[in-house]
């Protein structure tokens, strides 16, 4: 059993990065896109129902401990405006992998602000092994959840049918459909290093999913895609869903002293808590701005923190 969240979350510079699964180019302005063609329902490989198989026992198992909590937090997890405070900045300036010798490699890093200025747009794409059930469930999970983290941002984040409409890619994909992921990203990403897509199509077992996000010089993002196994049963699909789409808002990184929440590696969290919405509040505060760096920003964090918590930092 994974004593922590096996998740990767990198923002990369140079290159925006697309999420495509043999995905139809958009249609030009003011044209209607052509329909896309049914593609068939393939079936898994022995490698993909063996992980299948590997994720359902994880799962089990964390919930025999206690863990995935979908609560999100109540009496047993409080928190002060110190803690919420200490948490933002550690989750929102610093991220969890850097490059080193061309491949990502785990290391904290210091960073700047970033979030998005555009409206998110999030599109759903799934690979042709994907049922219909998966389908259904996925894309009814995230529509209810870009409801909730507009709601909580107060920026733009909807769910769009077209995936030439949509800025923000999610991919559910077993083992081999992700694997040969390699050359769509090479070719819709022009420029992408052989390291990010490495990352994508050499996911180790223990990495459950994975998100990457794209900063300009400005500090705003204008592109992400995330990458869930298809393989996950469903709690541990929803709160790989719920991780990457928040982390790929802004908040990059993870904190082991961060509870109740989801930006913890200990898995106690399942899906985004009461500290996760006021982290996200607090991102898109506009008194924070986009490029600013941990000092810049310490004091208004403090200020923000003792302002929705009603204590003082």
């Amino acid at each position: 059993m994974m004593n922590r969240r096996a998740v990767t979350s990198a923002v990369l510079a140079g290159a925006t990065l697309l999420a495509a699964c043999d995905l139809p180019a958009p249609a030009p302005p003011g044209t209607r896109p052509a329909p896309r063609p049914d593609i068939p329902h393939l079936e898994q490989s022995a490698e993909s129902k063996a992980m299948a198989t590997y994720y359902s026992g994880l799962q089990r198992g964390l919930l025999t401990q206690g863990l995935l909590r979908t609560d999100g937090g109540g009496v047993d997890v409080p928190f002060s405006a110190r803690d919420l405070s200490r948490n933002f900045l550690r989750i929102a300036f610093y991220q969890e992998y850097t490059s080193r010798g061309g491949r990502l490699v785990a290391q904290q890093t210091a960073s700047r602000l970033h979030r998005w200025r555009a409206p998110v747009r999030v599109s759903m794409q799934f690979g042709a092994s994907v049922s219909d059930d998966i389908k259904v469930k996925d894309t009814t999970q995230v529509a209810k959840y870009t409801r909730r983290l507009a709601r909580v941002t107060g920026h733009p984040i909807t769910t769009v049918a077209s995936q030439g409409a949509a800025n923000f890619h999610v991919l559910v994909l077993n083992e081999d459909e992700r694997r040969n992921l390699g050359s769509d990203l090479a070719r819709l990403v022009p420029g992408i290093s052989f390291a990010d897509i490495d990352q994508v199509t050499n996911m180790p077992r223990e990495t459950y999913c994975l998100v990457f996000a794209t900063p300009q010089r400005d500090g705003h993002f204008n592109r992400a895609v995330a990458v869930i196994r298809a393989e996950h049963p469903d709690l541990l699909r929803t709160s790989c869903l719920h991780e990457e789409i928040a982390q790929g808002l802004g908040l990059s990184n993870d904190s082991p002293r961060a509870r109740p929440s989801i930006f913890n590696d200990d898995e106690e969290f399942g899906f985004l808590t009461t500290h996760d919405e006021l982290l996200l509040q607090m991102l898109y505060d506009p008194r924070l701005r986009p490029n600013m760096t941990e000092a810049e920003a310490r004091p208004i964090v403090n200020q923000i923190a003792a302002e929705l918590t009603g204590g003082s930092v």
